[in-house]
C-alpha cells in the first residue's frame, strides 16, 4: 500500500489543517517568554528555564536568545536531547541513580556544562566514583525539601552535612543548592501566597548561608517555577530561577495557580457529531490532550455543563440548546495541561495571524525516561 501523503503545512491557513492538530500561537509564545525574562532581569537573577512542559528545542533556543543562561531538565533523555540540539548548559534538577544512567550522565558532562541534583550520600559516592574513572568534575547542586515533600534532604544541618560528603569527593564539585515551593502554588490568596513562598525559600537561602559559614562554596541557590517566579524572583539571596512552563501557559496554571498568562497552546479539533442540540462531539480526546491536572477548554461555544474526555472523543454538553457549532466545524481547546499534552503529539504548528510559521517537532525523549 502506497504512503499517504500530507501537503507542506507552512503557508496554510489553520483551517486547512487536518485535525486534531497542536496549535501554539507564536505572538503569544513570544509575549510569555519576554514576560518571564523581564521578570528575572528585573529581579536581578538568572533565569534556566524547566524544559519539561516545552519538550522542543526550538523553544528553549527561543528561550536563551531572549536572555536565560540555560536550561533545567527533568530527565537525562531531556539533557541529552536538549544538549544534541545546542543547548549545552543544562541543570538536571532530578537524582540520577544507577550504573547504566550515571554512565550516561557522566559522558554527556564530559562535552557539555551539566549540573544535577542530589540529596543522598550514598547517590554522592556513586557520582563521585564515576565521575573520577571518567576523569572529571561533576557539577552538583543539593536538592533541599523547602516544603513540597518530595525529593530533598532538609533544610540547614543536613545540607550542610551533605555538602561536606560533597565536597570530599575529587571527582565533584559543589555548585549550590535548589529547592521547589510547590506547595504554594495553589494558595488563592496572594498575600498568604507570597508568605508561604518567602518562609520556603528562607530555608533555602538559610541553608546555602549554613553551608558558607562552614567554609563550603554555594554560588546557586535556584528555585521558582512558573506558579511562584514573580514571588521569587525579589527573595534575596536567590540566584536563578527555574519558571518554563509560564511560556505556554495552560488551564491549570491561570484557574488553579493563579497565573495570568495567555495561553499560547490549543488543540485545533473537527465537529464530528451533533445528536443533540445541546451536545458537540470532537474528533480528539486523551490521545491528543491531557485532562489528568485539568480539563481543556472550548474556545468560543458559550456556557458549557460538563467537558469530558474519551480516548479519542470530547464530548460537551452545553448549558443551553445551540445548532452551533455543525458537524465539519472547527473548534479549538486550550489546553488542560501542557506537561502532559504535548508528548502525545508527533508535532506542533506554530501560527502567527492564522497562519503556519513553522512545524515543530516533539521529539521521542519527551515520551521517554
Amino acid at each position: 500500500m502506497d504512503a499517504v501523503t500530507t501537503p507542506p503545512a507552512i503557508g496554510r491557513s489553520v483551517d486547512e489543517l487536518d485535525t486534531p492538530a497542536l496549535l501554539v500561537d507564536l505572538d503569544v509564545l513570544d509575549g510569555n517568554i519576554r514576560r518571564i525574562a523581564d521578570a528575572c532581569r528585573s529581579g536581578g537573577v538568572r533565569w534556566r528555564p524547566h524544559v519539561k512542559g516545552v519538550c522542543m528545542p526550538a523553544v528553549a533556543h527561543l528561550m536563551v536568545r531572549a536572555g536565560a543562561v540555560g536550561i533545567t531538565c527533568a530527565k537525562l533523555d531531556e539533557a541529552e536531547a536538549m544538549i544534541d540540539a545546542g543547548l549545552d548548559e543544562v541543570l538536571i534538577a532530578n537524582q540520577i541513580v544507577g550504573d547504566h544512567k550515571v554512565a550516561r550522565l557522566v559522558d554527556l558532562a564530559a562535552s557539555a556544562t551539566v549540573t544535577v541534583a542530589v540529596d543522598d550520600r550514598g547517590n554522592v559516592g556513586e557520582l563521585g566514583a564515576a565521575a573520577l574513572r571518567a576523569g572529571i568534575r561533576l557539577r552538583v547542586v543539593i536538592e533541599v525539601d523547602i516544603g513540597l515533600h518530595r525529593a530533598g534532604v532538609q533544610p540547614g544541618a543536613e545540607v550542610v552535612e551533605l555538602a561536606r560528603t560533597i565536597a570530599a569527593e575529587p571527582g565533584l564539585e559543589l555548585r549550590g543548592v535548589m529547592g521547589w515551593e510547590g506547595h504554594a502554588t495553589r494558595i488563592a490568596d496572594q498575600g498568604d501566597k507570597a508568605l508561604v513562598v518567602s518562609r520556603a525559600i528562607g530555608l533555602l537561602t538559610g541553608s546555602a548561608a549554613a553551608c558558607r559559614v562552614s567554609g563550603l562554596p554555594i554560588a546557586v541557590v535556584s528555585c521558582g517555577g512558573t506558579g511562584t517566579y514573580p514571588m521569587a524572583v525579589a527573595e534575596a539571596g536567590v540566584t536563578e530561577i527555574q519558571a518554563g512552563g509560564g511560556v505556554f501557559s495552560d488551564v491549570r496554571y491561570r484557574t488553579l495557580m493563579g497565573v495570568d498568562h495567555p495561553p499560547a497552546l490549543t488543540v485545533l479539533t473537527t465537529v464530528t457529531s451533533r445528536p443533540r442540540p445541546e451536545r458537540i462531539v470532537c474528533d480528539a480526546g486523551r490521545k491528543t490532550m491531557s485532562a489528568d491536572a485539568a480539563v481543556p477548554v472550548p474556545i468560543g461555544i458559550g456556557p458549557t455543563r460538563s467537558v469530558v474526555l474519551s480516548a479519542e472523543h470530547t464530548t460537551i454538553e452545553l448549558a443551553a440548546p445551540s445548532p452551533d457549532p455543525r458537524v465539519g466545524a472547527r473548534l479549538e481547546f486550550v489546553i488542560g495541561q501542557a506537561d502532559t499534552s504535548l508528548p502525545l503529539n508527533d508535532e506542533v504548528f506554530g501560527v502567527r495571524d492564522r497562519r503556519v510559521e513553522v512545524v515543530w517537532p516533539v521529539l521521542g525523549w519527551a515520551r521517554t525516561r
